[in-house]
């Protein structure tokens, strides 16, 4: 069979030909356009997962450290209690070395049988110790609480003599 094809036929086939060789060639670029496009979506996303693993990295390092300086601040909290604490009862002692500095102008000797048996910083003191050694709370004098003229020494069980200390201010 014999076709018989006319120049314009020809004419028309060649610009269509023509046309969709140029638009083939448009999409040509297109494609290499969106395939370097979709290249650097792709390294973008590579590039922000490696970023998400290492800032997660970061944060776990970051909670780590937070925890071990609440663990330490927790410690210091305590010791600084402790401290506090400390300088409270070291001033009282501080204070109350003071008083019995202000108070050991004077000695209170517990004497039995008019030899010395102790020396204590109160009359207090004293006699507690005398009672401890098996005095009686009344079996025990002193020169200033007994008799216009006390008895000698020797003569009396336990007795507690007031002596001032002329050194001390």
């Amino acid at each position: 069979m014999i076709r018989i094809v006319s120049t314009r036929t020809l004419k028309q086939a060649d610009v269509q030909i023509v046309e969709l060789h140029d638009r083939a060639e448009t999409l040509r670029r297109d494609l290499a356009t969106e395939k370097q496009a979709a290249q650097h979506a792709a390294d973008f996303l590579i590039r922000a997962e490696d970023n998400v693993e290492r800032l997660h990295k970061q944060l776990l390092a970051a909670q780590d450290d937070a925890a071990r300086a609440r663990g330490e601040l927790d410690a210091l909290r305590s010791q600084h209690l402790l401290d506090t604490e400390d300088r409270v009862v070291l001033r009282m002692l501080l204070r109350a070395a003071r008083k019995q500095q202000a108070r050991t102008d004077r000695v209170h000797v517990l004497l039995r049988f008019g030899v010395v048996h102790s020396v204590h910083a109160t009359r207090d003191a004293a006699e507690i110790a005398a009672e401890a050694e098996g005095a009686a709370p009344g079996g025990w004098t002193s020169p200033s609480t007994c008799c216009v003229t006390p008895p000698s020494a020797a003569e009396v069980p336990w007795r507690i003599e007031s002596l001032t200390l002329g050194s001390v201010k």
